[in-house]
């Protein structure tokens, strides 16, 4: 399995389920829309007020599935990190509205809204169907 076989296996899905912990130790999960960089970073947006943006802030590392069709799954881990209004961060932005084109619309009037990237440390691809594929990948 290649980094070239993940990104192209990631960019096919638009949505993935975000897991986080709460400040007691508690999972959450959440679905979010989601975009994917040439380095197999994940993109989302969300807003302040929710659980998740709390979770994030407070313990970085998160987990996500993508894809679950036809028994082929991709379970990521890695660290969250706000983007902030800096220059270098709007390649990020730019890959999320790439998928999202109405995510500009939301920036500009959403109250609150702002978007992460997750740094993977940890990437299993799943396909379950003859002949079955299961990999991991570390980074």
């Amino acid at each position: 399995m290649t980094r070239e076989f993940l990104y192209e296996a990631l960019r096919s899905h638009r949505l993935g389920v975000l897991a986080s912990l709460s400040e007691t130790g508690r999972p959450e999960a959440a679905l979010v829309g989601i975009a994917v960089t040439s380095g197999l970073e994940i993109v989302f947006d969300t807003v302040t007020s929710s659980r998740k943006y709390a979770n994030i802030r407070a313990d970085s590392r998160v987990a996500l599935v993508i894809g679950w069709k036809h028994e082929i799954s991709i379970q990521y881990e890695g660290d969250a990190r706000e983007l902030s209004a800096a220059v270098a961060d709007d390649v990020y932005r730019e890959a999320y509205y790439a998928v999202f084109p109405e995510g500009r619309e939301r920036t500009a009037g959403w109250a609150g809204l702002t978007h992460f990237v997750v740094r993977p440390t940890w990437i299993r691809y799943s396909n379950f169907n003859p002949p079955a594929m299961v990999e991991e990948m570390r980074f």
